[in-house]
């Protein structure tokens, strides 16, 4: 759709089926991924592909809605499974116009490559792709794979998308305090006169502390029971193409 499409990958040490399920029932679907606050069904006809509603709340008094249909092919003769989607929000305030995508399961020796592809076309022409292009789709992307390994933790690891919240939200304020510390500790050597012969030492030191709390902060891997969109695959290994069963979707109006 004009620009590189979205690939994220994730290695869940998971039953397929359970991964399945977590995927595919919107309730639970909507617990952890990071970009839908609300995904319902719409009735169907036997048949037909599956019709959904999603909202995404981007304040407090701001929800985007829009629509899709999908597919999926739970039984496949290599053994993988396959889901496909296209999407449309009529919303004047989503950059995201409309959009496909799919996912993929492979099983993998004790557990499931789940894998994303997805593109979408962005609005308010010129702006828009530019917006998109610098802050939305790098944001998105980001959201993706940080929410693929929320999901992983609750399979892998039994911690729920909303523990896993909690404890992400945790260490981003730890790291966030402790900057804010390092920063402190830079105040001029004149805001310590009881240290005496001790504060030519100190403006020496406190750079140093600066430097090595800031690397911290910023680097450190985070801890296990923390979701971070670092330990997904951005880059497909192989080329990869989009499963067949997309090519029977219409677009959502």
């Amino acid at each position: 759709m004009g620009q590189t499409g979205l690939y994220i990958e994730a290695r869940i040490r998971a039953d397929l089926d359970d991964l399945w399920t977590r995927t595919q029932d919107p309730a639970q679907h909507q617990r952890w991924d990071l970009r839908f606050t609300e995904i319902t069904y719409l009735p169907r006809e036997e048949g037909e592909p599956q019709r959904f509603r999603y909202a995404t709340r981007i304040g407090p008094f701001l929800t985007v809605a829009g629509t899709g249909v999908s597919a999926g092919e739970r039984e496949r003769p290599d053994g993988t499974r396959t889901s496909a989607l296209r999407f449309s929000s009529p919303h004047p305030l989503s950059l995201l116009a409309e959009g496909s995508g799919y996912w993929r399961y492979v099983p993998d020796g004790d557990g499931v490559r789940f894998l994303t592809g997805y593109d979408y076309r962005p609005r308010w022409g010129r702006l828009g792709a530019t917006a998109d292009r610098l802050l939305f789709r790098p944001l998105m992307g980001w959201a993706t794979a940080w929410s693929f390994d929320r999901l992983r933790l609750w399979l892998e690891r039994g911690i729920t998308p909303e523990r896993a919240l909690a404890n992400w939200l945790a260490e981003l304020l730890i790291r966030t305090l402790v900057i804010t510390i390092a920063c402190t500790a830079l105040a001029p050597a004149a805001s310590f006169p009881l240290l005496g012969p001790f504060t030519a030492s100190l403006a020496y030191l406190c750079p140093l502390l600066l430097t090595v709390a800031v690397c911290v902060a910023l680097f450190k891997a985070p801890l296990p029971c923390t979701p971070a969109a670092r330990r997904c695959l951005r880059t497909p290994p192989t080329r990869s193409r989009a499963p067949r069963v997309l090519r029977t979707l219409e677009n959502p109006r």
